[in-house]
């Protein structure tokens, strides 16, 4: 091809963008993602949702209890607030950052039960008679009340009544490194209350198997979720918020 040739054609060119607007002649660079987990559930993404995630029945089940629930402890969590505020310095309450469906990251509220609010590279689980636990923040682990304001998460879907306890975030990048089958538990939305919870998995970790244990409860869930489940292992959280010996 001649050069006169040449130069005609990128003439052309140039005239066509010009008078075509939706030519774009620069590449756009791509959106931003959205922040996920650095646990690697990329092998989850290629596959159709579970039942347990795209269930319409389970996420009316949801907004059902979790509406009911918010209307019926709403006083109960305002005097709450109230009495936090009163015992130690610092706010009411207290947002993590945790690990939901697909890897997704979002904020978890709860009410403040220590004198430390952490979410970093390191977070330091709760141990029995842990000195970081306030006088009111005691009571309330021992309840599980801490985990009321967990409703609201659970109105506008980032969590479910039922489903795995999200984790912070460092613990899971910590076992995610160990448990191989750790990742699978974001097939599904965390929840209040779990299949592990109730088969006894709840507290303190002291060894590795107990994690994986935990681990193993939730994905049998995920696995072989109805919405009988959920309802079962709802009405088996209530005793537990009395008379649990793993809540500290």
């Amino acid at each position: 091809m001649t050069e006169a040739a040449q130069s005609g054609e990128r003439q052309a060119g140039a005239h066509h963008a010009a008078t075509h607007p939706s030519v774009v002649p620069l590449r756009r660079s791509p959106a931003a993602p959205a922040e996920t987990s650095s646990v690697d559930t990329s092998s989850e993404y290629a596959l159709p949702p579970l039942p347990v995630a795209s269930s319409i029945t389970k996420r009316l089940f949801d907004i059902l209890v979790a509406s009911s629930a918010l209307l019926v402890f709403l006083p109960l969590l305002v005097m709450i607030a109230m009495l936090i505020r009163l015992d130690a310095p610092g706010p009411a309450l207290f947002r993590q950052r945790r690990t939901g469906l697909g890897g997704k990251v979002f904020t978890i509220y709860k009410l403040r039960t220590m004198t430390v609010v952490e979410d970093a590279g390191e977070v330091r689980q709760a141990t029995k008679n842990d000195i970081r636990v306030t006088q009111i923040g005691g009571i309330l682990r021992k309840l599980s009340l801490d985990e009321l304001p967990q409703l609201f998460n659970v109105l506008v879907g980032d969590m479910s009544i039922v489903g795995p306890r999200p984790h912070a975030i460092a613990h899971d990048a910590f076992y995610g490194e160990r448990i191989p089958t750790y990742g699978e538990r974001f097939r599904a939305r965390p929840g209040l209350t779990g299949f592990a919870q109730i088969s006894g998995f709840r507290g303190e970790v002291r060894e590795l198997k107990q994690m994986a244990d935990r681990i193993s409860a939730d994905n049998a869930y995920i696995d072989r979720w109805s919405l009988g489940l959920d309802v079962m292992i709802t009405f088996k959280t209530l005793p537990l918020m009395l008379r649990d010996p793993n809540a500290y």
